[in-house]
């Protein structure tokens, strides 16, 4: 069955740091952009961090920047975020996704990335905060 899965979400306090992880089975991860994305609730979903394949460039949205590093290890089919500083603003369920459209991110004219260029999705993990 193909899919992507995240994990290594949590309880956080604010400050603290979590290193997700997303793992892909039965689909190559080769030569496609990666992503995280996030939702609060009750918010639309946004683009986080995308990391491309074909020279590991990143993007990040500025309200991660300095404190999420987005990476990605090819061999084991599996993309990383990890979070650092983290304030009440990052709870959210975080989902990585696959960039259908090749293998370096896209950046939109309005300087985010897009949900709908994503073609697979995992189902999400849960970053809540502990306070």
């Amino acid at each position: 069955q193909v899919q992507l899965v995240e994990s290594g979400g949590g309880l956080v306090q604010p400050g603290g740091s979590l290193r997700l992880s997303c793992a892909a089975s039965e689909l190559s991860l080769d030569y496609y952009a990666l992503s995280w994305f996030r939702q609060a609730p009750g918010k639309a979903r946004e683009g986080v961090s995308c990391i491309s394949h074909s020279d590991s460039s990143t993007y990040y949205a500025d309200s991660v920047k300095g404190r999420f590093t987005i990476s990605r290890d090819n061999v084991k089919n599996t993309v990383y975020l990890q979070m650092n500083s983290l304030q009440a603003e990052d709870k959210a369920v975080y989902y990585c996704a696959r960039y259908r459209l090749g293998p370096k991110c896209t950046v939109g004219a309005d300087g985010g990335i897009s949900m709908y260029e994503y073609d697979y999705w995992g189902q999400g993990t849960q970053v809540a905060d502990s306070s």
